[in-house]
């Protein structure tokens, strides 16, 4: 499998680290900065929350400017939450290319070298700007073993490392109105079926899915797929609980099955997402082939688990996240089917995921009910 390579620099020559001195605190250099700011062309600004010096709440600012929320759920060992991973994984995925950090002259020692940290993985180009006429003890400190360029121009700095501002039209996918509506996709119908297939201990390389044993699951049609990715990528900073949702939608795989994936398991190349089965429950080891708008999801999530547990651990959410993930994907207002309004075991309102696996256990049930003597 093609490892994932870190974000290219945005153009040959440019230094991998910029210091920008703005030594009269110009209003100009916030502004010009913030507006700057555009995901889609791979630049961010990050502009640090006030009265905190933690180098977590730093990471939490960072999935905000991704627009992540800024917890991750789940349990992670320790107690420590990996959110600089998941920023890391997000950066890379995108791919973001440039990072701004404002009020550079605050930073402890330690969030500096975080930042540093995070431009070794990731290969962003990092612009640290200082409003103030001198660099304060901290930030020289973190600096003095690294290579960086420093200006003191706002021209300079406006056109080589702020980047210039795009006017457009908020995104058109989701208007007034919808994001609040739920989508309903029969692709989850098994997301919580309780077959129990396990990862291959050996090295396995599947064939292409065949389909044999059910019918493929429907692809999403491209406003639809939109409007999925834009409220997975709202609804959790959590790459692996994300990228599970994905891959159910395009697998129309259970939980238990997803969690058979690996890292080497997602090839970035070819572009497909094998999944194991080796008792046959449903379809046996197979490799499916990953749609164009589930990629960026599954790349990160690679990212991710190599930074935090490495190859061996699931590529996507466990069984053991199964309540976390439900969760993400009514957040996202994503469900399966539901069942008419007299057949429902809960309340109104109250997504019912397993309704289909009770419509299947009641099919197998009546014929047995039926041939019961009176």
């Amino acid at each position: 499998m093609t490892p994932i390579q870190p974000a290219p620099l945005p153009a040959k020559g440019v230094p991998a680290l910029t210091l920008v001195m703005d030594p009269h605190d110009d209003v100009i250099h916030t502004h010009t900065a913030l507006a700057a700011h555009h995901l889609p062309s791979g630049r961010i600004t990050l502009h640090p929350g006030p009265g905190t010096t933690s180098e977590t709440g730093l990471a939490h600012d960072l999935l905000a400017t991704l627009g992540k929320p800024p917890l991750l759920p789940g349990r992670f060992p320790g107690g420590r939450q990996p959110a600089w991973e998941a920023a890391a994984a997000w950066m890379t995925a995108l791919p973001v290319t440039r990072l701004t950090v404002l009020r550079a002259h605050r930073l402890t020692a330690r969030r500096t070298t975080r930042l540093l940290q995070l431009r070794a993985v990731t290969g962003i180009h990092l612009t640290l700007v200082c409003h103030r006429p001198h660099l304060p003890a901290a930030l020289h400190q973190a600096l003095r073993t690294v290579d960086y360029s420093v200006t003191v121009d706002f021209e300079a700095a406006r056109r080589h490392y702020y980047g210039t501002p795009i006017a457009e039209p908020p995104p058109a996918d989701e208007p007034a109105g919808p994001a609040d509506r739920w989508l309903t996709l029969p692709t989850l119908d098994r997301l919580v079926s309780y077959d129990s297939p396990r990862p291959c201990a050996d090295p396995c390389t599947p064939p292409p899915i065949a389909w044999r044993h059910r019918p493929p699951p429907a692809p999403l049609t491209a406003p639809t797929a939109q409007r999925v990715a834009h409220r997975l990528h709202a609804a959790t900073a959590h790459p692996r609980l994300a990228a599970a949702i994905a891959a159910a939608l395009f697998t129309g795989a259970s939980l238990q099955q997803l969690a058979t994936a690996r890292p080497h398991d997602y090839d970035d190349a070819v572009t497909t997402l094998a999944l194991h089965d080796r008792a046959r429950y449903t379809d046996g080891c197979a490799a499916h082939p990953v749609p164009p708008w589930a990629g960026i999801f599954l790349r990160a999530a690679a990212c991710f688990t190599r930074l935090v547990s490495g190859e061996d651990q699931e590529l996507l959410a466990a069984p053991g996240d199964r309540a976390h993930l439900l969760r993400v994907a009514e957040t996202a207002k994503l469900r399966p089917p539901q069942p008419p309004a007299a057949r429902r075991k809960g309340p109104a309102g109250r997504v019912e995921w397993d309704w289909r696996e009770r419509q299947e256990a009641d099919r197998y049930e009546a014929p047995s009910s039926r041939a019961r003597p009176s």
